[in-house]
């Protein structure tokens, strides 16, 4: 059977390889985006990257706080990550915009079920996990609308 600060742990690792990976992808896009809205989605993925990987950060401390620790190598995020990799090369505004918000909502969608699983386990990583929901629903709120 598992300890609690592995389920916990493994909870936050999962977390925190797709916030690296996020950020990762959110670089590759700023530094590729093209088209006529470049210079708002180029500003707009360095304030996505900044929160992501600040949240990374906080999740990497809390599952050392916990007893857990935590796994950020690039092999180990290669291997891990549920998110697909963008294309390599110029990518137009509103094909990173789709591919951003698409990736937001997929990390999203798995912190939401991460929050459920957390319930009894750790109120404190709960928390973290709950702040972060709401930051990179922003981020899906914002990258999204530039789509209408």
């Amino acid at each position: 059977m598992i300890n609690k600060v592995d389920r916990v742990g493994s909870l936050l690792q999962a977390t925190l390889v797709e916030f690296i990976d996020l950020a990762q992808q959110g670089k590759q896009a700023h530094w590729n985006v093209v088209g006529p809205r470049f210079l708002p989605v180029h500003q707009q993925l360095d304030t996505l990257v900044n929160d992501v990987r600040l949240g990374a950060d906080e999740v990497a401390e809390r599952a050392v706080a916990i007893g857990y620790h935590p796994d950020g190598r690039s092999a180990t995020v290669a291997k891990e990550t549920p998110l697909s990799e963008l294309p390599a090369g110029p990518i137009g505004d509103a094909d990173v915009l789709r591919a951003i918000a698409d990736r937001l909502r997929k990390v999203t969608d798995a912190l939401r079920t991460r929050v459920d699983q957390l319930d009894e386990l750790d109120p404190v990583s709960q928390d973290l996990l709950i702040g972060l929901t709401a930051t990179l629903d922003k981020h899906t709120w914002m990258f999204g609308a530039q789509l209408n």
